[in-house]
């Protein structure tokens, strides 16, 4: 009988992941045209060659909040919503890439 282990989640990362989508969230909601990185992100991702299934759906999430609503308020709000679209968008952080000016 072979055992299998449950991966232990890595909480460095995913606590270092939410902090960076916090800060992106809240230079969204200073600077509401930064909307626009985002989709170009999700642009630029969805037309690579090789992407990984989960990512893929994490971008069909997220488009489907930019076509219920283009107030920077509500998308903030759903993608902190702990249900199944804001934890798939979420989970990629390089989709905020740009946004957060260091």
């Amino acid at each position: 009988m072979k055992r299998t282990r449950k991966r232990q989640p890595n909480k460095r990362d995913d606590s270092r992941h939410r902090t960076f989508i916090i800060a992106a969230l809240d230079e969204l909601k200073a600077h509401p045209s930064k909307l626009t990185i985002i989709k170009q992100n999700c642009q630029h991702y969805k037309q690579q060659a090789h992407l990984k299934r989960s990512l893929l759906i994490a971008i069909e999430r997220f488009e489907w909040v930019f076509e219920v609503d283009d107030d920077v308020d509500r998308i903030i709000e759903q993608i902190l919503a702990e249900d199944y679209i804001g934890n798939r968008i979420r989970r990629y952080p390089l989709l905020f890439k740009g946004v957060v000016n260091d």
